[in-house]
């Protein structure tokens, strides 16, 4: 059965517009999900998020400062639906404490895909170990 939306995270657009280890496989599920129209959908906060890693980048010289905000650039103008349903930020607070994460910012991802019957895809493992016992669709860019 085809999908018809999918969530992504900071750290799934990081990789889909920077080089890193799973770079390849993001820009492969971002090919196929524009081929067959899947809808990709985000948290507002995706925006601020994805900002700060590429200036992380900048500032520890992984990158040049103009080869991150070219980057930046980039993943702004990706066709990523920017969301923020009524309650989102309370299904994250309880989902963070359920996974007993300090900060909600990871839960707002898991909200929003729950939220849209969608799997979250990221390129950030450890959030998907934390994520495992619960009951959420959530796919690492690590994975066959």
């Amino acid at each position: 059965m085809p999908i018809s939306a999918v969530c992504v995270d900071a750290s799934f657009v990081v990789a889909l517009v920077t080089s890193e280890a799973h770079s390849a496989r993001a820009l492969a599920m971002w090919a196929e999900w524009m081929r067959e129209d899947v809808e990709v959908v985000s948290p507002m906060l995706l925006r601020y998020e994805v900002t700060s890693a590429l200036r992380r980048k900048a500032v520890r010289g992984v990158m040049s400062s103009q080869d991150a905000r070219r980057s930046l650039k980039e993943a702004l103008s990706l066709d990523i639906e920017l969301l923020d349903p009524l309650h989102l930020s309370l299904r994250a607070f309880d989902l963070a404490a359920r996974l007993d994460q300090p900060a909600t910012y990871d839960a707002h991802y898991l909200a929003l895909a729950e939220m849209a019957g969608a799997e979250l895809w990221t390129a950030d493992q450890r959030l998907c170990r934390a994520a495992q016992h619960v009951d959420l669709a959530i796919r690492w860019l690590g994975s066959p």
